[in-house]
């Protein structure tokens, strides 16, 4: 796909309507719901490639399953358990993404699924899912509403970090919810107006701060507990609890952006062509589940949770490049560390075999 020339910028309209229904400035949520979900236009639903191991292939970054097969094999290990454990033989996956997960736990559970149910706003990549799992037929199938009850284990891959986030600043001892407006020479700039709203955790210090609130993700956990009868969830995604999220020391915010294997934070820039995220505050999303009434079954890093799924005893069987690759999965400078996972079931919690060994659950 030929990109837009850059006087050609085709959500500019979008991005102007929304500012003159909101009087000239819109909170940083609403814009960031505008860049990555426009319809046709925003990030995640027009037709770049996003997902792929190398920029030569026009993507702009690699997620876990895409990196190796190893880690849905590792995952099918805790949804293996947890579909035991609930009596319930059904995946629910929230942003399928590429389909390389999905293909690698169908591939994984073989008959233990009898139904692999894929829940993704973006047609785009909801044709590119399709083609992926075609080998699967009706085991799988795609559907935008949620049912009144959802029966099974629900994973979610780097879904979180995707939601809209507010960005809340504080500038000279006062807190204020940073937007984004026009400059007079038709630039996009932040603009903050003062607000009631405060991180969840008071920051110590007098020195600006710059931090994000997580409202949406928050509330799709409750979504998903309001919907969920017999079963599990797992959430997998880069990020902190809150203790460290809202460390004095972490002043410049988690924005970040990511086009061409390169990141930025300039979310202003480029709209609609390149991915915008913002770190998981999980002690906000553990919560969340619990005052929803969920219980957690554990919080811990990516590497703990798939070694405890039994991936060194899959790396022993892989060949060298193989091996390479996988390793990423767990390295404390690669995703190891920064990425975390929690867990949730309905009703009564087993100790299951992913926070086995390192849960962090104290710690959130």
């Amino acid at each position: 796909m030929n990109e837009p020339a850059q006087d050609d910028q085709p959500m500019d309209p979008i991005i102007d309507a929304a500012l003159a229904r909101s009087g000239g400035w819109m909170p940083f949520d609403r814009f960031m719901d505008i860049a990555l979900y426009t319809p046709g236009l925003g990030y995640y639903a027009n037709t770049l490639a996003k997902f792929g191991l190398m920029p030569h292939s026009g993507s702009d970054f690699v997620t876990a399953p895409e990196l190796s097969p190893l880690f849905g094999r590792a995952l099918a290990v805790a949804v293996d358990e947890a579909l035991t454990h609930t009596g319930t033989h059904e995946v629910w996956e929230f942003g399928a993404g590429s389909g390389a997960l999905a293909a690698q736990l169908l591939g994984t559970l073989g008959d233990r699924l009898a139904r692999y149910t894929i829940v993704d706003l973006s047609g785009t990549l909801r044709a590119r899912q399709q083609q992926a799992l075609a080998a699967w037929g009706n085991k799988v199938r795609w559907v935008s509403e949620l049912p009144d009850a959802i029966d099974g284990v629900i994973v979610g891959n780097e879904v979180l970090d995707a939601m809209p986030v507010k960005l809340l600043a504080r500038v000279g001892g006062q807190w204020f919810e940073r937007g984004v407006a026009r400059a007079p020479d038709g630039r996009l700039v932040h603009a903050d107006q003062p607000t009631d709203l405060r991180p969840p955790l008071e920051v110590p210090g007098a020195h600006d701060y710059l931090t994000e609130i997580h409202l949406p993700a928050e509330a799709f956990i409750g979504t998903v507990a309001e919907h969920l009868g017999n079963g599990a969830a797992f959430f997998l995604d880069y990020g902190f609890p809150e203790a460290e999220y809202y460390h004095p020391q972490r002043h410049m915010g988690t924005i970040m952006c990511h086009r061409g294997h390169q990141s930025d934070g300039d979310a202003l820039s480029d709209v609609g062509l390149k991915d915008i995220t913002a770190h998981v505050n999980f002690t906000g999303i553990a919560l969340a589940g619990q005052d929803a009434g969920l219980n957690v079954l554990g919080y811990t890093s990516q590497a703990r949770f798939l070694l405890n799924c039994g991936l060194a005893s899959f790396l022993e069987e892989a060949d060298l490049p193989q091996r390479g690759m996988a390793a990423r999965l767990v390295h404390e400078h690669e995703m190891g560390e920064l990425f975390k996972v929690v867990g949730f079931c309905n009703g009564e919690p087993w100790d299951a075999i992913g926070f086995r060994e390192g849960d962090r659950s104290h710690a959130l």
